[in-house]
């Protein structure tokens, strides 16, 4: 289904929507929801809640199966199995006009014959809102979003930060309490990004709205979220706040996958006075027996000190600016630091690393699994 196709879909049978205790409750639930093309299970038992008024955030790489969540909530999809419901409808067996939702897509999917206006309204006049009830709504949006001076223009004469807001300007003057974007940003350059998802933000909190927002780029979930829901291979790594998720990663993807550069994890060793690192001759890192633990300890809490500490041999050094990050190799493993300011060594130096015991993660090795010292 295209996204046009998709936001007609979404405008009407307007008649059977849901009664309105149902859709005064917008929190959004999963339960083991799975979705399958054959022997291929793009969603893989995902359960997870999405509280009324947040902004939930679906997390992952390419193919981790966000996007065809995202459309298993619009109705786009249809269930393998399981049970979704917004407020206290189940919503599993519903066409997406009786969810009471919105969505904003990937191509913004704005019609190129019709004007601003009349791509915001578009949906109002398929459900045959009255002209003044739809007057009201579309000054409102045009006065959130800044778009009085482009309401005669068609998408073309628009530029990318425009017609995202026009796309945005569409789902808000649904008045839904639920809103869903499926990588909203993703056509924009970095620095138009960051004012979208601040403007985005700003909107979510101000209407009280509840969001379910897909993206692959950490940076926009750890800013904008108040849930992440990571997601890998089709399943739920980690249901988490944004601090929860970067201080205690519940696996080594969600260890590697949140913070830049990611964290190192290293493999561990049994030395003869506590655990080293695999391929080092110590000293020590963890009291105790290594071997099948992963260590993992960020970039920015790695410190190069003068002479104290992990052995290690400068392999690459990129200058930021504001900080350096400093490749190291400890036994043939790869350490990451994140240094203040330019660091003043080459290729090849010797140099010695430390950490603070509280800062360090310990993962098991064969399952992935986080382990609390």
């Amino acid at each position: 289904m295209t996204a046009a196709r998709a936001i007609d879909y979404f405008a009407r049978d307007a008649a059977d929507l849901p009664p309105a205790r149902a859709l005064a409750m917008p929190a959004i639930s999963l339960q083991r929801v799975t979705k399958s093309w054959g022997a291929t299970r793009a969603v893989d038992d995902v359960s997870f809640d999405a509280a009324v008024g947040t902004l939930v955030v679906l997390l992952g790489p390419s193919g981790c199966g966000k996007s065809t969540t995202l459309r298993l909530v619009a109705g786009l999809e249809t269930l393998t199995s399981g049970r979704i419901t917004i407020g206290d409808a189940d919503v599993t067996g519903l066409p997406p006009a009786r969810r009471g939702i919105s969505m904003v897509f990937q191509s913004y999917a704005l019609f190129p014959h019709l004007d601003v206006a009349e791509n915001i309204l578009f949906g109002l006049k398929v459900r045959k809102v009255p002209a003044v009830e739809r007057a009201r709504r579309l000054k409102r949006v045009v006065d959130l979003l800044g778009l009085e001076r482009f309401l005669e223009r068609k998408p073309s004469q628009l530029s990318g930060g425009q017609q995202q807001r026009v796309a945005l300007g569409r789902a808000i003057i649904a008045e839904t309490p639920v809103c869903l974007m499926d990588e909203p940003l993703s056509n924009l350059d970095a620095q138009l990004r960051l004012e979208m998802r601040r403007e985005i933000r700003g909107l979510q909190q101000k209407l009280g709205i509840t969001m379910v927002y897909v993206t692959h780029d950490q940076t926009e979930a750890m800013s904008m979220a108040d849930q992440v829901v990571l997601l890998h291979e089709g399943r739920v790594e980690q249901d988490a706040a944004p601090a929860e998720l970067y201080a205690a990663p519940a696996t080594v993807f969600a260890a590697r996958f949140i913070g830049t550069p990611p964290m190192n994890v290293l493999t561990l060793a049994d030395g003869p006075r506590g655990a080293i690192v695999a391929g080092g001759d110590g000293p020590p890192v963890l009291p105790g027996k290594g071997a099948g633990l992963l260590l993992g300890v960020r970039p920015e809490d790695v410190r190069l000190t003068d002479g104290a500490g992990l052995p290690a041999r400068v392999g690459t050094v990129e200058y930021l600016g504001a900080d350096s990050i400093v490749t190291c190799d400890v036994g043939g493993q790869s350490v990451a630091v994140r240094a203040q300011g330019r660091v003043a060594l080459a290729p090849g130096a010797r140099a010695a690393l430390a950490w603070a015991a509280e800062r360090m993660h310990l993962f098991d090795a064969l399952t992935g699994r986080r382990r609390e010292p």
